[in-house]
């Protein structure tokens, strides 16, 4: 099996590499080991579906900004 370092892992899923190891803390990545101080993902491993906003309503906007605004 091959095994993928985080930055190449980043790379690959275009994602940061502090996410992928906040992902391999929580164990979001089931396949990943840590070798010492480094993590070791598998290379057909699966990225994880961001769960991090779970009702899907909250969408960062200009519009939401300037409803909330109530200093006129």
């Amino acid at each position: 099996m091959t095994y993928l370092s985080i930055t190449q892992t980043a790379e690959r899923w275009g994602i940061s590499q502090r996410r992928i190891q906040i992902l391999c803390n929580e164990g979001r990545i089931p396949t990943a080991i840590r070798i010492g101080r480094v993590w070791a993902i598998p290379d057909d491993a699966p990225k994880p579906v961001d769960a991090r906003i779970k009702s899907g309503k909250y969408i960062k906007s200009k519009n939401n900004q300037e409803s909330g605004d109530m200093n006129g």
